[in-house]
């Protein structure tokens, strides 16, 4: 039975709910491409099944920043996914702040470890800083899903190096959450 992963790349391409903005780069564009490509890798292995909230990069969900939330969500629900993973950009008032982190539910939720699991595996293969996993179960994503769930943070778009090394070498952000996806399971 394979597990069934879905890859949510945060954001529209446009509003309603578009992303952060930094070094002239887009959010929902760079978490499209590394959402993809991470997808890409799971389904390669039989032990996984994957669906993504944005099958195309312009691909706009939802009339509202709610209904966008609400749709992502509802995707997973429907389709009964085994785990949800939403994919984002950091920004930062302060240049320097840089690294990955990650928010689950509630610190005794399964979210919680697959998000450690996924930040030792960014750290490993972009050698950005693990910021380390946070509580917060007033995200939508986090609070409505009939699954598991976690939000990581990929690196600082704000960050003239973190959003450069997101554009310049996605697939190994992929690599670190498929990594961190099979630590997760053992596999």
């Amino acid at each position: 039975m394979a597990y069934k992963i879905f890859i949510d790349q945060g954001h529209n391409p446009q509003n309603p709910n578009a992303g952060a903005e930094g070094n002239g780069l887009r959010e929902q564009d760079l978490v499209y491409v590394i959402g993809i490509l991470a997808g890409e890798l799971l389904s390669a292995s039989p032990d996984f099944e994957v669906k993504y909230s944005r099958e195309t990069p312009d691909q706009i969900l939802g009339t509202s920043v709610a209904t966008s939330l609400k749709a992502r969500v509802d995707m997973a629900n429907e389709w009964g996914a085994d785990f949800f993973i939403s994919l984002h950009a950091n920004a930062s008032n302060i240049s320097q702040a840089s690294g990955s982190e990650g928010f689950a539910y509630s610190r005794q939720s399964a979210g919680y470890a697959m998000g450690e699991d996924i930040l030792t595996e960014l750290n490993l293969s972009t050698g950005l800083q693990n910021r380390g996993m946070s509580v917060r179960p007033s995200l939508y994503v986090l609070r409505k899903t009939q699954m598991p769930a976690v939000l990581i943070e990929l690196g600082f778009i704000t960050n003239e190096y973190d959003a450069a090394l997101m554009r310049d070498e996605p697939g190994i952000f992929a690599e670190g959450i498929y990594n961190g996806v099979l630590r997760y399971y053992n596999l």
